[in-house]
This record gives structure tokens, sequence and C-alpha cells, in this order.
């Protein structure tokens, strides 16, 4: 028999939030390499699941996703400096190589988002539950809009 699952809004569901955000986002493994530019992707991948659903195997998927959205930054850096359209040597207008490059990675990205479950579904739930999310927060900026700045209501500066 399984072990019974901890229902997310339970004591014990927060203390281990708690906990796994007091350690940290989760370091690579050894054996997975990430050059410096990568790291921030690696740290917004892992903590798109809880810490205690990765395994090794999603570990090392993880550590190509964030190699693969950094790649994708930094060609998007290029051809913004370089231009979508370039001259080749006998001077005929070409589309830049590049673009068929960051069409490949950016595939990958989305495949490996998907078997990592952390794309948009899985870590934000179904579109018609994001959209009454979106309509409660634009309701909430009117009100918001709305207020003079001399209320007693504190809220963020910024």
């Amino acid at each position: 028999m399984t072990a019974k699952r901890t229902r997310s809004d339970s004591a014990t569901s927060a203390v281990a939030a708690m906990q796994a955000a007091s350690v940290g986002p989760i370091k690579p493994p050894r054996f997975v390499h990430l050059r410096k530019g990568d790291k921030p992707f690696w740290d917004s991948i892992v903590r798109a699941r809880t810490r205690d659903s990765w395994t090794d195997s999603d570990l090392v998927l993880a550590g190509n996703l964030a190699r693969c959205l950094s790649d994708i930054e930094r060609l998007q850096k290029e051809i913004d400096l370089e231009g979508d359209v370039l001259k080749n040597d006998r001077g005929t207008q070409v589309i830049n190589p590049k673009h068929s490059l960051l069409e490949t990675l950016s595939r990958r990205a989305v495949s490996l988002s998907r078997t990592l479950q952390v794309h948009a579904q899985a870590t934000q739930g179904d579109s018609r539950d994001q959209g009454k999310k979106a309509t409660k927060q634009r309701e909430a900026e009117k009100v918001l809009a709305a207020q003079d700045d001399e209320d007693l209501i504190p809220r963020a500066m910024h």
C-alpha cells in the first residue's frame, strides 16, 4: 500500500515548504556541468517543483534545460546585433543561420520543460483557471487605482 500523500494546504506541507525554502535552490549534482550563465536558469527551473520531487535523472535534464535556455538568450542577443538578414560571400541577402539554431533550441526547451513538468500548465494549472486569477488581479488593480494616495491601507511601494 502506498503512503498517504500530504495535502498541499496542511500544516505539515507548510513546514516542509519553509524548510525547503530555507535551504535555497537545489545545487546541481557533480556530474551535471553548468556554465556561469546557466545558473540563473537552473535556479528558476529547480524552484518550479518541490525540492523532494527531483530525482537525479530529473536534475540531469534540468541541467540540459538550463544550458539550452542560456544558449537561447545568448543566440538571441547575437541575432539582435547581427540582424535577421545577412549578406553571404556573393553579396546575396540570406536569413541569419542562427535563426535555425534558435528554433532548434526553442523546440528542445519546450520538450524538456514538458518532460520535467515545469511548463506553465504543470506549474500554474489550466489556462481557464489562470484567466480567473488574472481577472481577479485586474479587478484588485482597479480598486487600488481608484483609491486616494491618502488612504490608510498600506501597500507595497516601488
